[in-house]
């Protein structure tokens, strides 16, 4: 990363500002977990996006449009920077967790781990040029609205280039009691109850827009919309439900009602720039920063009607988010900018998130007195509807673990042409990468595996992503070597004294138990016994704002057991919670703590009416 530094341009020209010309105002709008296939325009027939599919008729939809991640932060890292996300090292969506991290390294493991994977950076360092930076100092007025999820202060918008930034929160999204409507934990004061936070976004976006009419802006728009958790307005549920088709793979009406949000924010800003007269010079680019997950919501939604219907389908490609298939990064991409970019046209090119940077000052003309490098390649060529050639693209994504996603596996991956290869670091039994070669064109699916067939091919794809970890230094997953030779701890010096962390890693540091979610629902187990009813579990906890739940199940595999206790925390110091455990008495069992994700446990204490609480104190030792 630091050598980067000597390429940060110190003078910026701008050939329409030497001309007189107005330079173009700039609209990025992010949907988050929006995959390609989620838009009418892209041929979804259930989810109605009008707004959408008109930006579409205004300019140029890609086919082959890639986030640089399946996942969200790297993504949005890549975006702002230009950079692969094996090059900064933000590799995972952690940059809202308390721990600051600034260099890449390989996590460390235990004997359960068969492949050391990366630990992400959880910061995006401000030692790195941004576009907001860059488009600022040139005389854009600069904007950020919606999530952001690189980092709280010192690390937020405001430190990258954007002189406004609501609501000024680092989460991964709009989580608390809550969620999407008001009042918000994330944003106090603002909004009356009930309120939809897009709608109250995308007023915030109106307002931007008619402030900076006079001079170019920049506004960078990252949705909360359509990242979990799942829920929506009653109306738009109810008219989905009756279009719903349940022999259809995208069919549930709650997602189709997210959506519908998403594209009333969308219709909200393009009207604002018509309004404004602003329409016919601003570029205008509406993308994801990853693929839609595909499961069942199951508990991350707030309408149970809705649980078991997954969220939607990326057919006709494989898998879903956190994916190193092409579910997992194939995301729409809309660029509109009349009188440049032809209204109504389709292009089959290959691009990234990562090429949205060099694209926009090769657009506007802004170069720089020392040529900057790129991981990403301007695409402005094939906006203007002349040959673009480009490279090969890559993903670096060194994680995995879900047995639920398939391909979430720690992983490399180049697309050039029509050929695409996976490496599946350490995937082997015998700690050897796994290769995976396709060829989009006839098997969008991948369902057809030609690394044997084509040896020398995937031989030569192999060098070139070989190529691209040494050129930017990533980490990359190795065989771990304790993997299997050491059995649990079960002394009194077990981190968690008898605990299970599941679904998370657990560290003890700083006077707490730290808790990472590696899954869908992280939680800590223990085998109570038998409870009496009215039994508690209290304990004291830190975390950025989130709920949990406490459950207790007569056996780890059971389907069926009591309802659990849910509880809501507010993002700041320690806090202590009292929930009861809703054991049915009589009966020997398991209580689970559900935890935020991330979160700090400084004691727990299983409280049983007529005995002496029993106390784990994991920041007394």
């Amino acid at each position: 990363m630091k050598a980067l530094l000597s390429l940060i341009p110190l003078v910026l020209l701008c050939d329409a500002t030497a001309t007189g010309a107005r330079q173009p105002n700039i609209v990025l709008i992010l949907g988050d977990d929006l995959g390609q296939c989620d838009l009418g325009c892209y041929g979804s027939v259930f989810h109605q996006t009008p707004n959408i599919d008109a930006l579409a008729k205004r300019g140029m939809r890609f086919t082959q449009a890639y986030s640089a991640s399946p996942l969200c932060s790297p993504t949005r890292a890549s975006i702002l920077t230009g950079l692969s996300p094996a090059r900064i090292g933000i590799t995972a969506p952690v940059c809202h967790v308390p721990k600051v991290i600034l260099e890449k390294r390989l996590a460390a493991g235990n004997a359960k781990t068969p492949v050391l994977a990366a630990e992400s950076v959880t910061r995006l360092d401000t030692d790195y040029l941004t576009l907001p930076e860059v488009l600022r100092d040139a005389g854009w007025r600069t904007g950020h609205l919606g999530k952001w999820h690189l980092g709280p202060e010192p690390y937020s918008p405001l430190q990258h280039g954007f002189e406004t930034d609501l609501p000024h929160m680092s989460g991964p999204g709009p989580g608390g009691a809550n969620g999407y409507f008001a009042p918000w934990a994330f944003w106090e004061g603002q909004g009356k109850p009930g309120d939809h936070i897009e709608d109250r976004m995308a007023e915030e976006a109106e307002k931007f827009i008619a402030t900076n009419k006079d001079r170019p802006f920049f506004l960078n728009y990252w949705a909360f919309s359509v990242h979990s958790p799942w829920m929506a307005k009653d109306g738009y549920i109810a008219d989905a439900a009756t279009r719903a088709d349940p022999k259809s793979p995208q069919r549930n009406a709650l997602y189709a009602a997210m959506l519908r949000s998403f594209d009333d924010a969308v219709g909200r800003i393009t009207a604002a720039l018509e309004k404004n007269g602003l329409a016919d010079n601003t570029i205008l680019i509406l993308t994801g920063d990853n693929g839609s997950w595909h499961n069942p919501p199951r508990d991350g939604t707030r309408n149970k009607t809705y649980a078991d219907i997954p969220i939607t389908s990326n057919a006709p490609f494989r898998s879903g988010k956190a994916s190193n298939y092409e579910g997992g990064t194939r995301v729409p991409l809309i660029a509109i900018w009349p009188g440049t970019i032809a209204a109504g046209s389709v292009s089959d090119a290959i691009v990234q998130s990562t090429d949205l940077f060099p694209t926009l000052l090769d657009l506007i003309g802004l170069t720089t007195q020392q040529q900057r490098k790129f991981d990403g390649a301007s695409f402005a060529p094939a906006l203007r509807g002349e040959p673009f050639n480009r490279d090969a693209i890559f993903c670096h994504f060194p994680h995995g673990g879900r047995s639920d996603i398939d391909g979430f596996r720690p992983a490399t991956w180049v697309r050039r042409g029509d050929w695409k290869l996976i490496r599946f670091h350490a995937d082997n039994d015998d700690g050897s990468d796994k290769l995976e070669l396709y060829n989009l064109r006839n098997d969008v699916g991948e369902t057809h595996n030609l690394a044997a067939d084509e040896k020398q091919l995937a031989t030569e794809l192999n060098t070139l992503i070989g190529n691209f970890l040494t050129d930017t230094e990533a980490v990359v997953p190795k065989r771990n070597p304790g993997f299997g030779k050491q059995k649990e701890s079960k002394s009194a010096g077990d981190p968690l004294l008898g605990w299970k962390a599941r679904q998370c890693d657990a560290t003890l540091k700083d006077g707490a138990l730290h808790l990472t979610g590696t899954g869908k629902e992280p939680f800590l187990g223990f085998a109570a016994g038998t409870l009496p009813s009215g039994s508690k579990l209290r304990f004291r906890i830190r975390c950025d704002g989130g709920t949990g739940k406490v459950a207790w199940l007569p056996t780890p595999d059971a389907k069926d057991y009591p309802k659990p206790s849910a509880y809501s925390l507010k993002a700041g110091a320690f806090t202590d919670i009292s929930s009861p455990i809703p054991a049915p008495g009589g009966k020997s069992g398991i209580v689970r703590l559900y935890l935020p994700d991330p979160a700090e446990v400084d004691w727990i204490e299983l409280i049983v009416p007529g005995s002496p609480p029993r106390r784990w104190d994991f920041g007394a030792r």
